[in-house]
């Protein structure tokens, strides 16, 4: 049975219609979560920020960047969440990313081991977990792995499939490894410097200044925050997404961008499998960044979702 197109609502405005995936009925009993080559080591107490709300009895939201990203990406995004929903927001900085700690390993089991652990510490019983790309999947392994702590799923432009290589990640970490980082001069123009570099190989300066705002100071030096060695060693890992038998149980949102590839109907069959209570929502004239190409839509997609039963 294929998936069933909706009539497009007016209240949408420029949201493509959606997409109800069927329920799936496994009779295969529930195997092993994750594929041993997806073990983690330890936790990690990760950097956040907090937006208090005033719907005190909602559950909270929770935000989740993408590879190269960090917590600053949700920044306006979770102060406009605070306004129209009234819940408390927390924007999370992955392991290797921002400002949280350094670590030899990334891996999804990990990261989202990472996200549990800041849950429990800030005594979080269930959240409403919203992730993008590289968060997005860990927001999924999370939902997946303990769905008692996850009451809703918003997985913005990515399946739980692995991600094909051409992605051109493994051109950007190749980019930022080998650029000449320069010392004693402003901020500036190291930004500068580093952009005509990277302008070799990663050609649209979009992404470039996306890369380019990893690139700190400190003291008279310039180096990048993500740790590059770490994710280049677990890229696979990263582009991967681990193997799970058990579906969640909870409602689940897949929102992508019309222009993206990166939720396509070749996916459909597995989210319904993992997801079985999901839909699949685009947003015209978005690329695989929603939130910053298409905000206000971006925002509408998640508020109504919230909404529903």
């Amino acid at each position: 049975m294929p998936p069933v197109p909706l009539p497009s609502c007016a209240r949408h405005g420029r949201l493509l219609s959606r997409l109800l995936l069927w329920r799936w009925r496994s009779s295969k009993a529930p195997g092993p979560q994750v594929t041993q080559r997806e073990t983690h080591g330890g936790v990690v107490t990760l950097s956040y920020d907090m937006f208090e709300g005033t719907a005190s009895e909602e559950t909270p939201l929770v935000l989740l960047h993408g590879l190269f990203g960090s917590k600053s990406n949700f920044q306006s995004i979770a102060r406009a969440l605070v306004r129209k929903t009234g819940r408390k927001v927390l924007t999370l900085d992955a392991r290797n990313h921002g400002n949280s700690p350094h670590t030899n390993i990334i891996t999804y089991p990990a990261m989202s081991a990472d996200v549990k652990h800041i849950l429990e510490h800030l005594h979080i019983p269930s959240c409403v977990l919203i992730g993008h790309s590289m968060g997005g999947k860990t927001a999924m392994t999370l939902a997946l792995q303990e769905p008692q702590l996850v009451e809703r799923l918003v997985s913005v432009d990515i399946s739980p499939v692995p991600t094909s290589p051409q992605s051109g990640f493994p051109q950007y970490i190749a980019a930022m490894q080998s650029l000449q980082l320069v010392e004693k001069v402003p901020r500036s123009t190291a930004r500068r410097l580093a952009d005509e570099q990277l302008s070799a190989t990663v050609k649209e300066e979009s992404v470039r200044q996306f890369l380019l705002t990893n690139l700190v100071q400190e003291n008279e030096h310039f180096k990048w925050r993500v740790n590059l060695d770490a994710i280049s060693h677990h890229l696979h890992d990263l582009l991967d997404f681990p193997e799970f038998n058990k579906p969640y149980p909870g409602p689940t949102l897949f929102l992508g961008g019309a222009k993206s590839p990166y939720i396509s109907s070749e996916n459909f069959p597995e989210i319904e499998r993992l997801f079985p209570f999901s839909s699949v929502e685009y947003i015209q004239d978005a690329g695989h960044w929603v939130h910053a190409e298409q905000t206000q839509d971006f925002l509408s997609a998640i508020c109504n979702f919230l909404q529903e039963p």
